[in-house]
């Protein structure tokens, strides 16, 4: 494939309609973004319903305080307050993730990840009820996703294990697999220093000393150990999951129980129900940084880079790569921080058109963060945007489950 142009452009169709996926030429018009809504907090995790609205909870509200989980029509664009997420204490500040409907009878129930819990409300911009725990026992939950038989799954987002949970309607979880960490435990010291494979890190927070010689390392920030971040099911009931620090898509086949079919346990060095890494759908180097997935209609997985400031879309079997979107540098600077992507974290796709939250984290692509429309510390500290253009293959029905 031969990407030539830093913006990858997809061919128009009338009204306008963008052939998804489709290789850039040089007639081609650009897609582009504008804001939908900004946000007075942060956000990360966005989920949609069939309705055209969104649904996008708050993140540091301040210590004690709950975070408020906002309701944003498409077409209307207000922020409507429909429920509440707790902090975990008087003196620590929530931090929500991931989010995913389920139905329950004739409610559609919302099930939000915070910590180590999974709160569950029916949102109700009336009531604004707070959020109850509907699961605990899944440390640094992040990414989650129904299955066809109404069993939640749970990503470990945040500690590296690659930890995915399944929690069946007894609310119990279950360590079902594990994404292949980027290092395992052996040749730990009695420090727990140590281990064999390698240290992916970021650029910034992590820095380098550049000669016309080398590249190596001045510091120890900036390490990306996240392998299990974004979920979402495919018609065929498997489950694809967002490996940020590879840059890949692993494929875990299930059977129609919801076990896991997919080989693991190949190499002994790493923790029993590793997956074999012939699991993994692809790795390319667009998928850098990739964090929230979404699927459409016809199985495309649509991928929010977000270190990369980017767009990516990979079609169903893993073998086309595509970038559809990613911020142009500025012609001054030579970055990428000035949007309209601001570290894009979550996408939805509502019937056909691609939005996604901002959390404008302050890390490779987006550093410094204080360009763009999100300007850390002051407000606006998130926002959703979306592709002006429409899709000519809609998204998958929502809820999505």
């Amino acid at each position: 494939m031969n990407f030539t142009r830093s913006l990858i452009a997809l061919s128009l169709l009338a009204s306008p309609v963008i052939a998804v996926p489709a290789l850039a030429d040089s007639g081609a018009k650009a897609l582009t973004f504008s804001t939908l809504i900004t946000t007075p907090l942060q956000i990360e995790g966005m989920t949609g319903d069939n309705k055209d609205n969104l649904y996008v909870p708050s993140r540091s509200a301040g210590a004690g305080k709950p975070c408020p989980v906002w309701r944003i029509n498409i077409h209307k664009p207000v922020l409507v307050v429909v429920g509440f997420i707790p902090a975990p204490s008087d003196t620590a500040q929530c931090m929500p993730l991931g989010l995913a409907f389920d139905r329950t009878g004739s409610e559609r129930t919302l099930y939000v990840t915070e910590g180590d819990k999974i709160y569950h409300f029916v949102p109700d911009a009336d009531a604004q009820p707070l959020a109850r725990v509907f699961a605990s026992g899944v440390p640094g939950a992040n990414g989650v996703a129904f299955d066809r038989h109404g069993n939640l799954w749970v990503s470990d987002g945040t500690t590296g294990q690659g930890r995915v949970w399944r929690i069946d309607t007894s609310r119990t979880p279950t360590v079902m697999f594990r994404i292949q960490p980027m290092a395992n435990d052996v040749n730990l010291d009695a420090s727990s220093i140590g281990g064999v494979g390698r240290d992916v890190r970021t650029l910034p927070p992590g820095a380098i000393t550049v000669t016309p010689l080398t590249r190596n390392a001045q510091n120890t920030a900036g390490s990306q150990p996240l392998v299990a971040n974004g979920l979402a099911f495919d018609d065929d009931g498997d489950l694809i999951v967002s490996d940020t620090a590879r840059g890949a898509l692993w494929k875990v086949n299930l059977d129609h129980h919801g076990n896991v079919r997919s080989r693991m346990d190949c190499d002994t060095t790493f923790t029993a129900k590793t997956l074999c890494l012939e699991n993994v759908l692809v790795a390319h180097p667009l998928l850098e940084g990739a964090d929230g997935i979404v699927l459409d209609r016809a199985g495309n997985i649509w991928v929010d880079a977000n270190e990369r400031n980017a767009v990516v879309v990979v079609d169903r079997n893993g073998k086309t790569v595509r970038e559809v979107f990613r911020n142009v540098p500025n012609p001054t600077t030579k970055l990428r921080n000035g949007g309209p992507l601001e570290f894009n974290t979550s996408p939805v796709i509502l019937d056909r058109r691609f939005c996604t939250a901002n959390l404008d984290a302050n890390r490779r692509d987006n550093a410094p963060n204080d360009a763009g429309e999100v300007a850390t510390p002051n407000q606006p500290l998130g926002k959703i945007s979306c592709m002006d253009q429409r899709l000519s293959v809609p998204g998958a029905s929502l809820p999505v489950r």
